[in-house]
């Protein structure tokens, strides 16, 4: 790391250490903790609601799905300002605010026990929250990591202890006040390393009409395993259709991209967005419906160059990778040929420069170098070897160079990973590749910026879950001892994400994010949004919707999704068999989301629960609804 990066980042996390400061001197109150005292301003407000939102799983995972899958993932930046911006802010934004301020509710599930009054629904929203949120915590947490540690040359690990530190220390101190003000200033860095990177992207790969027409040639080049799943190209949508019963096809082929790209990243996440908890409540952190409005553009936009250019981007990658990638290094002795075996897991083997080339071709090896600069030989980094390879000696004390001409997902596959990519490098090795060396520093804060603001609001609203609303819940009184305890659940949340992130890595943000975003919405959005708009829905309904939400999405995971069930491993144990789908229905069901069937599941038993049962007290309904609290009318 040069001087200027390293002042650089300094000056960012001082800034970032006083904002949190502010925010603890301006904690007074718990509303001031929970909800930024309800008079923030709508800049701020929409900076706060897109930074919370945009994180490093969607500028470096769903980046890197984007890489493999290609430009179709646009479409959930279209769901993303539509649903997760303007239906949000203009229809929801200011039932929430309105009814949250009347109820006096600080936290989402606070809000949903009050308007039924229910304590279940309170208590199991917020266990929902504190038990689940983290594995959408260390899909964050393991994106900012990982570019860290690449950033910063220092271990996984150590970036992983030392960025939950930081984002700790400003949570801890400065509630949702701290949050908000710093989650503006990262905003702002967010939205313009976001720009640059779209245009100097743009500029080193020849201008928009040349990188696009490059990116559609390279068709033939899309790998024979993504082909197998529907892939057309990364400008095309993948296949759609449905696999017949009884399929004698492997997993993971025939229409089964689309599946994934459509029900799990764009719906899952699309319609997802509208239930996270962490975003309703700052709705109810402005203290008028014309704040939400005017920040409608202002978050829009923001969304649009978040999500647009990391997928726009992410899918040109194998432009440049393919293209335009030069490594300088040192290569290894006169040997340049590793050989970790067939399955890639094996000891290394040096392979002669002279051996025939049908030996070669056969296998499947990677060239080692060093980077210049490191000495010493435990410093190795590898690329895959293709016939395509071209390997330059340098001479008379000249760098060696070598053009793997690869795509991108093949430029992130190591050793020990069974031939395996990982989507979840791709971003951090493309911007440390392909952009110049002051766009790094850049890149480096707004990775920062977008992991510690969404990181802030999660261990903010994994810790109010357990202070707030289940403490104070039992203790039968609201206090600031109840502020003590919402840190303390700060703390366990983030060691709960600190722990998985060590232990769960590779490909995993953008799977994490999703299942998150769908499970909240089978669980939430029923209740929540029939809350908000239907006076009939009742506590029976409610409880009934969320149950059926969440069962069958964890019934789902468990049981018939092919990647979870088979890495879980539960099914297995009680059944002998990897899922319960493929023996008897389409293997397409392993890979559709639990939303699609959970969702609309949720939403029926809610009305058909409701109409079937005796309302709630009328009183009661127009209190919420803005009328006076039962008991106390002239």
């Amino acid at each position: 790391m040069d001087l200027l990066t390293i002042i650089v980042v300094v000056i960012y996390l001082l800034v970032t250490g006083y904002l949190g400061y502010l925010g603890y001197r301006q904690t007074k109150t718990a509303a001031d903790y929970l909800l930024a005292g309800r008079n923030a301003h709508p800049v701020v407000m929409a900076l706060s609601y897109g930074a919370t939102f945009i994180s490093t799983s969607a500028i470096v995972g769903f980046g890197g799905v984007a890489a493999n899958f290609g430009m179709g993932l646009l479409w959930l930046t279209v769901l993303n300002i539509f649903l997760g911006i303007f239906i949000a802010f203009v229809f929801f934004g200011n039932p929430t605010r309105r009814m949250g301020h009347h109820l006096d509710a600080h936290t989402f599930p606070e809000l949903l026990g009050k308007r039924y009054a229910s304590g279940f629904i309170h208590i199991f929203s917020a266990l929902i929250i504190f038990v689940f949120m983290p594995l959408y915590a260390t899909a964050v947490i393991v994106g900012g990591a990982e570019f860290i540690g690449l950033a910063f040359h220092i271990p996984y690990d150590v970036a992983l202890y030392i960025f939950a530190f930081i984002v700790a220390a400003y949570v801890i101190a400065g509630g949702l006040k701290g949050v908000m003000l710093t989650d503006a200033l990262q905003g702002g860095i967010m939205l313009v390393g976001m720009i640059v990177l779209m245009v100097v992207t743009y500029t080193i790969l020849g201008g928009v009409t040349t990188a696009h027409q490059s990116l559609t040639a390279m068709v033939d080049q899309v790998p024979g395993p993504l082909k197998a799943m529907g892939h057309q190209g990364w400008t095309q949508m993948p296949k759609f259709g449905w696999m017949a019963a009884g399929t004698a096809m492997p997993a993971g082929s025939g229409y089964h991209m689309w599946w994934i790209m459509v029900s799990t990243i764009v719906m899952g996440v699309g319609i997802g967005v509208l239930a996270q908890p962490q975003l309703i409540v700052r709705f109810m952190t402005v203290k008028s419906r014309q704040s939400l409005n005017r920040a409608v553009v202002t978050g829009g936009f923001f969304i649009l160059c978040m999500t647009g250019v990391a997928f726009v981007t992410g899918a040109l990658s194998n432009v440049y990778f393919a293209q335009k990638e030069t490594i300088q290094c040192r290569m290894i002795n006169d040997a340049v040929l590793m050989d970790p075996g067939l399955d890639g897991k094996a000891k290394l083997t040096l392979v002669p420069a002279e051996a025939a080339p049908e030996v070669i071709a056969r296998a499947k090896r990677f060239v080692g170098y060093r980077l210049p600069g490191e000495a010493t030989e435990a410093n190795l980094n590898y690329v895959l070897w293709t016939p395509k390879t071209e390997i330059i000696r340098g001479g008379d004390g000249e760098f060696d160079q070598i053009r793997p001409h690869l795509i991108a997902i093949a430029r992130t596959i190591t050793l020990g990973t069974a031939m395996q990519g990982n989507v979840d490098t791709i971003i951090p090795k493309y911007v440390g590749s392909a952009m110049p060396r002051w766009f790094g520093i850049i890149f480096l804060l707004t990775l920062l910026s977008a992991a510690m603001s969404t990181l802030s609001s999660q261990f903010h609203t994994m810790g109010t879950a357990i202070g707030r609303d289940v403490y104070e819940h039992f203790a039968g009184r609201h206090n600031l001892r109840s502020v003590l305890v919402t840190r303390i659940g700060v703390v366990v949340g983030i060691v709960v994400a600190i722990v998985a992130g060590k232990f769960i890595r590779g490909n995993v943000i953008a799977l994490a994010t999703a299942i998150f975003f769908g499970l909240c919405a089978a669980t939430f959005l029923p209740t929540y949004i029939l809350g908000l708009f239907w006076r009939r829905m009742n506590r029976a309904g409610a409880v009934a919707s969320m149950l059926i939400g969440f069962g069958v999405s964890l019934f789902w995971l468990l049981f018939v999704n092919a990647k979870i069930a088979g890495a879980v491993g539960l099914c297995r144990w009680l059944t002998g068999q990897e899922n319960l789908v493929t023996r008897f229905w389409s293997p397409t069901w392993t890979v559709v989301d639990p939303l699609v069937v959970a969702l609309p599941l949720s939403f029926l038993v809610a009305v058909v629960v409701t109409l079937l049962t005796p309302p709630l007290d009328k009183a009661h309904v127009d209190y919420c609804f803005g009328g006076t609290a039962p008991g106390k009318e002239k």
